[in-house]
């Protein structure tokens, strides 16, 4: 029934695992997987429809090669994830720059009330001379990558770095020859999570529980199956 969610807490996580989850349209959230099918936003139901890319079919746009080319001025490190103080404190500025409540924090949104991780989780790094200006939050499974968090300093709002880490992240990805990069959902006739589709709507597939099968991205497709939520809703 899609007016259910579901959620699970797992004790460990191996890589191949991870892949099954987001394959089902499961999701990271704190230190568990969930999937939904709605959300509530502003006292209203929405449909979410979770994606994924396929890296074997994405093609990086001139306009997205001028994005990389402005932004090659900054430096880029890939680690493993370490929250620190540096880290915090430029997601308190993101905060203050956004029109929408998030996570209190980096260590609330990834960890929850746990202590332990059981994802293997990366950090993405952008830095101008030196100052920690963007940050993405990857976590790694066998033949995918799963985008959790990208923010940035108010100050470089000018640099799209949001979607500048998604690109990096999708290129990050095909190094590590993987197949599949999950940005989490869309909502229907909710604009404001429509970022996640500038890379390459070719590429892009979105998951439909209805028919438990990934299709490839179409307005179409979405309206056939965001207005059906809308029904079931008006008829409870």
């Amino acid at each position: 029934m899609l007016s259910e969610n579901y959620i699970y807490y797992p004790i460990q996580l191996s890589g191949e695992e991870l892949d099954a989850f987001l394959e089902k349209g499961w999701y990271r959230m704190g230190q568990s997987i969930f999937t939904t099918h709605y959300i509530s936003l502003e006292d209203q139901v929405y449909r979410v429809f979770w994606l994924r890319y396929d890296l074997q079919k994405l093609i990086i746009s001139k306009r997205q090669q001028r994005l990389i080319k402005r932004n090659a001025q900054f430096t880029i490190a890939i680690k493993p994830l370490e929250i620190t103080d540096e880290l915090e404190t430029l997601y308190a500025l993101y905060k203050s720059g956004i029109n929408f409540e998030p996570a209190w924090s980096v260590q609330h949104w990834l960890y929850g009330d746990q202590s332990m991780n059981v994802f293997a989780t990366e950090l993405i790094e952008i830095r101008d001379k030196g100052r920690l200006i963007a940050a993405g939050i990857t976590d790694l499974g066998h033949e995918s990558i799963a985008g959790i968090m990208n923010f940035y300093h108010p100050d470089y709002k000018k640099y799209s770095l949001g979607k500048y880490l998604m690109l990096v992240k999708m290129q990050y990805a095909k190094t590590k020859n993987m197949k599949w990069y999950y940005p989490g959902y869309i909502v229907y006739n909710h604009s404001g999570f429509d970022y996640k589709l500038f890379a390459d709507k070719n590429a892009t597939e979105v998951f439909i529980p209805e028919l438990e099968n990934w299709e490839l991205y179409n307005s179409e497709l979405t309206n056939r199956y965001g207005n059906g939520i809308a029904s079931f809703f008006e008829n409870q």
